[in-house]
């Protein structure tokens, strides 16, 4: 059987891919807000309700999706980075689902989401060897400047789920993420690279979600083969800020899904962010991220053990 199975227990949301690596064809996914990091940011603690919600996801995915939780590989991010108890977690999950959870520093989580958009690019036809890639997690950002299969990786400590709990105030949320971009900013000029021509590319669910409005589509149901690929600009990213502003909290949990308005608009306000620090007028989207890099590196593995 040419079948891996992997999980992405983010900061927010718990993913899972069913993936036939000798073919690299997608055969089954799933998709859930767990909410990891829920309060994180005030007790440092993963919570009892957030492990709950985990192995009931384990649980209700692998009966869905038709695999062994035990011979899954799972990665974890940011909030398990960041949790005093995460040695507690894995034993509870491990416990109660037979998943054993990895944590993985941002440095690889970059590398991984790399590989993923560097097949995705081939898939979709694309051909780029300069890019920036922009992932914007729930406890973390990561920023992979990529040239001729060269490329560096930046980890910054700052998140959707991480910004929305701790400065629930807009005009503190906003300086907040000045402060972000110009150390950011300061990170690039270091670097003293040239930027100008390369792609900017962006994955997670902030790009995919705005990506799916512009089509049409919405963040629960979302057509994937749609979303990926598409070029996303700065009024795209304005009309996702006017509908937060002027839609229904009913009309928004359609969109957006279910209490999901506050943690979309600062991803949407952290994404716009990023066009100001590389200069980019337009950014191409990929729902491609660290699930596929995970099932594309095992891939490699394999590869190169039986050579």
């Amino acid at each position: 059987m040419s079948i891996v199975t992997t999980i992405d227990l983010g900061s927010n949301s718990f993913r899972v891919l069913v993936y036939n690596y000798k073919k690299h064809v997608v055969l089954k996914e799933y998709n859930e807000i767990v909410g990891t990091a829920d309060d994180l940011i005030n007790t440092g603690l993963i919570s009892n309700e957030a492990i709950h919600r985990v192995i009931g996801a384990i649980n209700k995915s692998s009966s869905e999706l038709d695999y062994n939780p035990r011979n899954s590989i799972c990665v974890t991010t940011a909030a398990m980075r960041m949790a005093k108890n995460s040695d507690e977690v894995f034993k509870k999950v491990f416990t109660s689902t037979g998943v054993k959870l990895n944590i993985i520093d941002g440095e690889e989580e970059a590398r991984l989401t790399l590989l993923a958009i560097k097949h995705a690019l081939k898939r979709q036809k694309l051909q780029s060897e300069k890019f920036v890639l922009l992932d914007i997690g729930g406890g973390s950002v990561e920023l992979t400047i990529h040239s001729n299969n060269q490329y560096i990786v930046k980890s910054f400590d700052f998140g959707i789920v991480t910004m929305t709990q701790k400065f629930q105030n807009d005009s503190i949320l906003i300086s907040e993420l000045s402060k972000q971009t110009k150390k950011i900013l300061s990170y690039l000029n270091d670097l003293n690279i040239e930027l100008s021509n390369f792609e900017f590319i962006a994955t997670a669910g902030t790009p995919t979600t705005i990506a799916a409005v512009k089509h049409g589509q919405n963040f629960l149901d979302y057509n994937k083969e749609i979303v990926n690929g598409t070029v996303i600009n700065l009024s795209d990213i304005n009309t996702c800020l006017s509908l937060l502003k002027n839609k229904s909290d009913f009309e928004l949990n359609k969109i957006f899904g279910p209490n999901s308005k506050d943690f979309i608009k600062v991803g949407i306000l952290i994404y716009k962010s990023f066009f100001e620090i590389l200069n980019k007028t337009e950014s191409t989207v990929f729902d491609d991220g660290l699930k596929e890099g995970v099932a594309i590196n095992f891939a490699l593995e394999k590869d190169q053990l039986s050579q």
